[in-house]
């Protein structure tokens, strides 16, 4: 006799709550994911800009979590300043290359208009870019933008997209002769020396760490110097510029 096994589970994930009902039958499993209690969804708030970052299979954690840790912050006296969202090619969980498993506020079909696009990489960027789901929806996602954001190897998204033809760009330390090799309409910059780059509406770093360098310069753009400083220290900065043992 098979049996039959139901649970229900109340997943917290990146600020994001979701009720997630999974079925397991012998040794097939499915998970539908319920929408209706996403804290992103649920909180949108039209009037304010949008930053959406992009989920794929075995993305870098911290090139994910350091952009939406920098714009996450409100203002010092509380207001929301931003909607940060999550978006995946469909609204099942995605995971890193951490093992952590991450479940997106919204997938290409539903994404809602963005005023910055994150892109970030994988340690398989040819998987990737095989994808032209993930490639179109860069194309156009980033054509739309106000400032579209790549990370480390994510610049292989963007050259195959073509958003960022013809303007600067930097990647993760040691692959830009390859990407400028794969992608000559970009301007590759020197990897060895530059961690990041601002071209226009394109923003680009090495990614890992630098992800914040990327993210606090962009919102310094677009907010002020003061609201940058707020959020640094909040992230205590400084304590890693200087600490001691």
């Amino acid at each position: 006799m098979k049996t039959w096994l139901a649970c229900v589970v109340v997943m917290i994930s990146l600020g994001t709550a979701w009720d997630t009902v999974c079925a397991e039958h012998s040794a097939a499993e499915t998970c539908t994911v319920n929408v209706k209690d996403s804290v992103n969804r649920s909180g949108f708030d039209k009037s304010l800009p949008t930053i959406g970052v992009l989920l794929f299979d075995n993305v870098l954690m911290t090139e994910i979590t350091a952009p939406i840790d920098v714009f996450s912050k409100p203002f010092k006296d509380g207001k929301k300043l931003f909607n940060v969202v999550t978006v995946a090619k469909a609204l099942q969980p995605v995971t890193m290359e951490s093992g952590l498993r991450v479940l997106p506020d919204y997938s290409f079909d539903d994404c809602p208009e963005l005023n910055v696009l994150v892109v970030s990489s994988s340690y398989d960027m040819e998987a990737v870019v095989a994808s032209a789901e993930i490639v179109e929806f860069v194309k156009s996602k980033g054509n739309a933008t106000d400032f579209t954001m790549s990370n480390c190897a994510g610049a292989h998204l963007i050259g195959a997209s073509g958003v960022a033809d013809g303007r600067k760009i930097v990647t993760y330390i040691g692959g830009g002769e390859l990407l400028q090799e794969t992608y000559p309409e970009l301007v590759v910059q020197d990897d060895s020396q530059v961690s990041f780059v601002r071209d226009g509406k394109m923003i680009s770093s090495n990614g890992n760490l630098a992800s914040y360098i990327s993210a606090l310069e962009l919102l310094e753009e677009m907010t002020n110097r003061e609201h940058r400083e707020f959020v640094e220290s909040h992230l205590y900065l400084e304590r890693l510029r200087k600490y001691t043992r």
